[in-house]
């Protein structure tokens, strides 16, 4: 159950500053019982606190309890919060604090739980719409800066769930299709829309990522790929340099990225920087995202013996294609540690590179780089309900375990019908050791 409600004020005037106001959530357990959650409510009516959303499910720690997640408003104090706290705690099975801002309230910090958490984004979208630098080739083109505002305004809308809407294609298409023809020979005369990539039988059956239409700040585009949610561009580079673009583009999305994305290996290396970027520190996002640049984007491998490139900003760039398997740059050995604090320039040719020896190892590594991430929780994504879990009862964790167990006993009995045993033997051993 889902309920948004909006409540007035007790009070008008705030004792503390501007800075210590947040936005809190605030998930708590009561027994089920007739009246339990009016009473629970009740502290925070008292307190003068709003609450804008209410959500309810049957909770996963404990049998006959009820779990609820409660939003409040922006024009919460750390003192209202407390006292709010104190009575609620006195009725309820558990409380747990997700805190938005900073806080003296000892909490887990807010992050998306669900795709339809990734709404809260929506506003902060970087909108590179009529707002040009004077450097960008479509600075003095008024109807080139007026479509980028629509697409815009169409990702500051956007909801999930909802049909990305489409726009008419502009008459004077002259040039858009060579960054395609150039690549890809083969590929269509005319760029597609975002909502005609999204739909078409083809992406709904190969595809292991959504799109969501976009360009995000960092932590909220990592954010995104935690719940296989790939924040994508929509407009496209000015026709006047085909071959450049100041910003991601729907040439650099469709050529780089979409193919990739349909690969499950590469999309769980994806999801996985996504998933350790959750209530990371600002420091460790930083670090995430460096790494996600010499990956994703310009990430290296190597396939029989041969230097490949996989970065999306390597295959949507023929001119940078050429120069990442030159003898110019330096290429080094993709290690978390290393590669995380590197450096690296946006506006030109990247001088160095890093190479994996394939997806599996680069998300090994990963993986491993994550554990030092400080966080006091260890998240889960759940596929079946597409939302992000904290492991933090023994009863979560042995419904964890009975998962993964039934999934082995699957592989097992496939190997064994495969004649594989001595395969699945081996490395089941390697697991153990």
């Amino acid at each position: 159950m889902v309920v948004n409600v909006s409540h007035s004020r007790s009070h008008n005037s705030l004792s503390e500053s501007e800075s210590n106001l947040h936005r809190t959530s605030i998930i708590f357990g009561i027994k089920e019982k007739v009246g339990a959650l009016a009473t629970a409510l009740k502290p925070f009516e008292q307190n003068g606190i709003t609450l804008n959303h209410i959500e309810s499910r049957p909770a996963k720690r404990s049998e006959a309890t009820y779990e609820f997640l409660i939003t409040t408003d922006n024009q919460v104090t750390d003192n209202e919060l407390k006292g709010a706290l104190g009575e609620l705690t006195a009725n309820a099975s558990y409380v747990q604090v997700l805190s938005r801002g900073d806080s003296s309230l000892e909490s887990v910090p807010w992050f998306p739980r669900s795709k339809k958490d990734l709404d809260e984004f929506a506003h902060r979208i970087l909108s590179y719409g009529s707002e040009l630098n004077a450097d960008h080739p479509g600075f003095t083109d008024e109807t080139y800066k007026k479509r980028r505002k629509q697409f815009a305004d169409i990702a500051y809308k956007y909801r999930h769930g909802k049909t990305i809407p489409g726009l008419s294609t502009p008459k004077k298409r002259s040039r858009l299709g060579v960054p395609f023809s150039t690549v890809y020979p083969r590929c269509s005369k005319h760029m597609p829309v975002l909502s005609s990539t999204t739909s078409s039988p083809f992406s709904s059956k190969t595809a292991t990522t959504m799109q969501r239409p976009s360009l995000s700040c960092k932590i909220d585009f990592l954010a995104g790929l935690a719940f296989r949610v790939f924040h994508s561009t929509q407009y496209i580079r000015h026709p006047s340099k085909p071959f450049y673009t100041p910003e991601p583009d729907i040439c650099h999305e469709l050529i780089g990225h979409v193919p990739l994305l349909c690969d499950p290996t590469f999309a769980r290396f994806s999801q996985e920087i996504g998933i350790a970027s959750l209530g990371a520190p600002d420091e460790w996002i930083d670090k995430l995202a460096t790494l996600y640049w010499f990956t994703i984007e310009f990430g290296l491998c190597r396939q029989g013996g041969e230097l490949k490139a996989f970065g999306a900003g390597l295959l949507s760039s023929f001119g940078e294609l050429q120069h990442c398997l030159s003898d110019k740059p330096t290429v080094k050995e993709f290690e978390p540690e290393v590669t995380s604090v590197t450096k690296y320039p946006i506006t030109e040719y990247q001088p160095v590179y890093f190479c994996t020896q394939s997806f599996e190892d680069a998300q090994d590594k990963l993986k491993q780089f994550a554990t030092k991430i400080p966080k006091p929780f260890t998240l889960h994504y759940d596929a079946f309900t597409e939302s992000i879990d904290l492991l933090e009862t023994k009863e979560q964790l042995s419904q964890l375990a009975g998962s993964i167990k039934s999934q082995m006993a699957t592989l097992h009995l496939a190997l064994e019908r495969l004649g594989l045993s001595e395969y699945h033997a081996l490395n089941t051993g390697n697991l153990q050791a």
